[in-house]
């Protein structure tokens, strides 16, 4: 399949029967074999309940159009069925791991970072603002229940404008401008969200780690929901529960992004059969996941997946016994010596796969600071340039990472298509003589005894880091920058608190400076919101109460000031008013490179390593990867549902 690029008034269909998803000037991707239904395969997991007929036979559990997925390439050849899949996890609350690493959504991001059809069989964009989501026919629930437009019918009127379930109203994404979609539906399935103005956020919104869910298992839920099920009935149901009203029971029982009720229908791979509490959760494939590979083998390969629960500090030595087929969650970089060398004795490999952080590690200047002095100081681009060259990089990657991390600046990562090498490396020198001089034309060459900076009120240049205290690499590397600091007369005291009130003390602007992680996503493409680049969110800690004016639409916080936070804030609002794809590159672009300029996060190090602990018999796991909540979830976007075991005989 090719390209196309149109005009932003004309039409662009996003095919998957072509393979496609072009939304306004998007690339497509490639088009795997579509197999003759006859050539459909079963999973043998199902033919007991297939022989007895209490299960459909495959043809007719699949979609008219299912999506075929090419198994191919370096590190994945086609597997078979078979075998249970071992994870660890430290909380209950870990299932949402599963919703994760399956990465079912509406739209995905393929290999290119660009959207793809998944669940939808298409997309039909005009203009930027009409979207029209074509469902595959016959497509079904893991209980066999229909998918189809009313469950986004159900989701829309019943769920996000019902005052008793969604006070706040539709999410954001819902929202152009403020304004909601019109919603139709057009057919069992075709659905049209229509707005006034572009919302370049929609299509994005239901591709992330954490989507935005727009449809609901509507056959299963309306027995919980007042406007359907009969009174007597859902108040017995409340009662039995325990809950405050049919609102308190709808929303314990319709959580799709944390599957904690086994009776929920679900359309990823695999569905929990576990009630809370356990200590060990199961889930079990889903007999009508819709995809398949080219030979026509229904997708998920392994037939179970189980996820026990421990306390999360032991999960290092479970993984090290050999207790997990894949892992990584709980796993950090200083286990790497300990896990290699027990993979000699043991039945894994440990693989080394690059964080997508902007930033592992960043300084955060809070240029909303209640001290008018240390505020001054910290919306001074002179300062924090001095700041970033007056560390040395280099040898914080050698003495912490080994030289395998990569000295950079809180920005793109160069597998995304927004790299720019020049934005990694600007102010990220260590040069210590550029560092004073910097700080001289602030004003503060005067010193005390102790060499350290003076304030233009007399007080030492000398304040507190503070950090969540969540792993030891992140003490380590301030040790070393204090040391850096303390060469060009700045004294540092880093200091940990719990995470709840390190957040608190930044808000309100007790905070002169924090440590913390940079961008969430590094692997940025034009058609993902740059909300990590602008004020927009009091979870900001260089700009937390700007941030939060943004994020309230003016009803708390303070309007951003600086001249070069208030373009990031009209770049920001014109990418959510863009049409094109040219546009909203252009506008990225220019959002990084003033990012950059101004530092208003100083980056130390980006590309860290992520230890990566895989069965032998396990295949179809990339021995390279990127690792990240956004965009992909972490392994999903590798697809799990095509891992499998070479021997599945010997998983219990």
């Amino acid at each position: 399949m090719t390209s196309r690029r149109q005009h932003p008034t004309r039409r662009t269909a996003l095919l998957l029967g072509a393979g496609a998803l072009a939304a306004q000037g998007l690339p497509r991707g490639a088009l795997a074999r579509e197999p003759n239904p006859m050539d459909f395969i079963d999973s043998p997991f199902w033919a007991e309940k297939v022989a007895a007929g209490t299960l459909p036979v495959i043809a007719l559990r699949l979609p008219e159009e299912p999506r075929v997925i090419e198994v191919s390439g370096p590190d994945r050849i086609p597997g078979r069925h078979g075998g249970t899949m071992r994870m660890l996890m430290g909380d209950q609350r870990d299932i949402r791991m599963m919703t994760l690493y399956g990465y079912t959504r509406l739209l995905v991001y393929d290999d290119n970072l660009e959207l793809a059809p998944d669940i939808l069989e298409a997309v039909d964009v005009k203009d930027g603002r009409i979207f029209t989501l074509k469902l595959r026919q016959g497509h079904r629930w893991s209980d066999g229940s229909p998918f189809t437009t009313e469950d986004f019918r159900y989701w829309w009127e019943d769920f996000a404008n019902n005052r008793r379930l969604s006070p706040g109203g539709p999410p954001q994404a819902l929202l152009a401008g403020g304004e909601k979609p019109d919603f139709e539906v057009l057919s069992e399935t075709e659905v049209r969200y229509s707005w006034s103005k572009p919302n370049p956020i929609f299509l994005p919104s239901l591709a992330g780690a954490q989507p935005t869910y727009i449809y609901m298992p509507s056959g299963y839920l309306k027995q919980f929901h007042e406007r359907y099920a009969d009174k007597v009935t859902l108040y017995a149901r409340v009662k039995a529960t325990r809950v405050k009203d049919w609102g308190s029971l709808h929303e314990r029982f319709s959580r799709m992004y944390r599957p904690e009720n086994p009776d929920l229908p679900t359309l990823d791979p695999w569905r929990n059969l576990t009630p809370l509490p356990a200590e060990q959760f199961t889930f079990q494939r889903n007999p009508y996941f819709h995809r398949v590979d080219q030979a026509g083998r229904q997708l998920p390969y392994v037939d179970e997946v189980t996820m026990t629960i421990g306390t999360n500090s032991l999960i290092p030595a479970k993984t090290a016994a050999g207790e997990s087929d894949l892992q990584a969650r709980y796993l950090r970089f200083d286990n790497y010596t300990f896990l290699k060398d027990a993979s000699k004795r043991m039945n894994f490999e440990v693989r080394l796969w690059k964080r997508a952080e902007g930033s592992w590690f960043a300084l955060m200047p809070n240029l909303n600071a209640i001290d008018p002095v240390w505020r001054d100081l910290n919306r001074d681009v002179r300062y924090r340039r001095a700041l970033s060259v007056a560390i040395n990089r280099k040898d914080i990657n050698q003495v912490i990472f080994f030289g395998l991390a990569k000295e950079s600046g809180n920005t793109a990562l160069p597998e995304s298509p927004l790299y720019d090498a020049s934005n990694a490396s600007m102010w990220m020198q260590a040069d210590r003589a550029l560092a004073n001089r910097l700080l001289d034309e602030i004003g503060l060459s005067r010193r005390d005894a102790d060499g350290v900076r003076l304030l233009p009120d007399g007080r030492r240049l000398e304040f507190t880091v503070e950090t969540a205290g969540e792993s030891t690499e992140e003490t380590d590397i301030l040790d070393l920058i204090k040391q850096d600091l303390h060469e060009v007369g700045i004294k540092i005291y880093p200091r940990s608190a719990q995470r709840d009130v390190f957040r608190r003390r930044i808000l309100a602007g007790q905070t002169v400076m924090s440590a913390w992680a940079g961008m969430d996503n590094a692997l940025v493409a034009a058609e993902m919101e740059p909300d990590a680049l602008a004020p927009t969110s009091s979870m900001q800690f260089n700009w937390p109460r700007w941030g939060q004016f943004l994020e309230s639409g003016g009803r708390e916080g303070e309007e951003p000031e600086l001249p070069e936070a208030q373009e990031l804030v009209r770049l920001y609002q014109a990418w959510r008013s863009s049409v094109t794809h040219e546009e909203r590159r252009a506008i990225w672009r220019t959002m990084l490179r003033i990012n950059a300029e101004q530092l208003f996060t100083i980056g130390v190090v980006n590309g860290t390593l992520q230890p990566v602990v895989v069965s032998r018999n396990l295949r179809n796991v990339p021995e390279k990867g990127l690792y990240s909540f956004e965009p992909g979830a972490f392994f999903g976007r590798y697809m799990p549902d095509t891992f499998w075991f070479d021997d599945a005989q010997v998983k219990s």
